[in-house]
């Protein structure tokens, strides 16, 4: 016999209205997945895809474009290099005899990616006897400016004052990986790199050079002109010149004039002498 029930009995709803219900309850997911998927990638701080493809300077040409010419003849300049895990081992002694007086090589990128050969690319050019430094790939919607500095000093991004070593470089340029402001204001951008640079110097005793590009720093930070008078500017530009600086920075200290992706990397200058680079390196 079937249970007593009390009350009205419920009515079913016609097939019409149940599908009509369910087609509004699979609307209502789709809504929401955007938002799901976003909150998922802040909080487990993805990794990224493809790091060996993000040396220094390797979105700015597919934005700003550019060409290879040989920069102007300029008198009190040094050579320079920077490499990345697309260059592998690199012929250090050969780079020094051809005149080549300093190399960065990239350490990190966000906060889980460290240079298969940071070793060779780090020690090979202070073992030559070329000054040396290294740099992180900034991935500001990736993690904390702060969370970045640490994580870049913990793997071989310190500096320390044995006069052939340079103050570490953040790479700020469009992301490889999603939108080119990394879907961030200029004001949050501008609060992350500050972030970043009093972390590193908190670490280090040294203010982080910033590598930027005069487009991306006007598109993502509104031009922010805050930095200029504490942190040294790298400019790239694929041309005869430097060209135009952000604002803030009354002259460049690094300039990179090539991006090529070699096997002995692209190719900078540092807007100064030799005593004068080995005086950023003395700190």
């Amino acid at each position: 016999m079937p249970a007593h029930r009390s009350g009205p009995a419920r009515r079913r709803p016609p097939a019409a209205a149940g599908v009509i219900l369910s087609l509004l309850s699979v609307l209502a997911l789709l809504l929401t997945l955007p938002q799901a998927a976003g909150a998922a990638v802040r909080g487990r701080q993805p990794r990224p895809t493809h790091p060996e493809q993000d040396w220094m300077g390797a979105t700015v040409r597919a934005h700003e474009g550019g060409h290879r010419s040989a920069p102007a003849t300029l008198m009190s300049t040094v050579e320079g290099v920077d490499v990345s895990s697309h260059n592998g081992n690199v012929p250090w002694s050969s780079l020094r005899n051809s005149g080549v007086r300093f190399a960065y090589a990239k350490a990190t990128e966000g906060t889980s990616y460290t240079n298969p050969y940071f070793t060779q690319q780090y020690n090979g050019p202070y073992d030559a006897g070329m000054i040396r430094g290294a740099y992180h790939f900034a991935l500001p919607d990736n993690s904390s400016g702060r969370a970045q500095a640490n994580y870049f000093a913990d793997h071989g991004g310190g500096w320390s004052s044995d006069g052939k070593t340079l103050p570490g470089v953040l790479d700020m340029e469009y992301n490889p990986y999603g939108s080119n402001c990394y879907g961030m204001s200029a004001s949050a951008l501008v609060s992350w790199i500050r972030d970043f640079s009093v972390t590193y110097h908190s670490r280090t005793g040294r203010d982080p050079v910033i590598y930027t590009s005069t487009v991306w720093w006007k598109t993502c930070t509104g031009n922010y002109g805050g930095f200029g008078s504490v942190n040294p500017l790298w400019i790239p530009r694929y041309s005869s010149s430097a060209g135009e600086l952000p604002y803030g920075w009354s002259f460049h200290t690094f300039w990179q004039y090539t991006d090529t992706g070699s096997t002995v990397g692209d190719r900078d200058r540092f807007n100064g002498s030799l005593s004068r680079l080995q005086a950023l390196a003395d700190g």
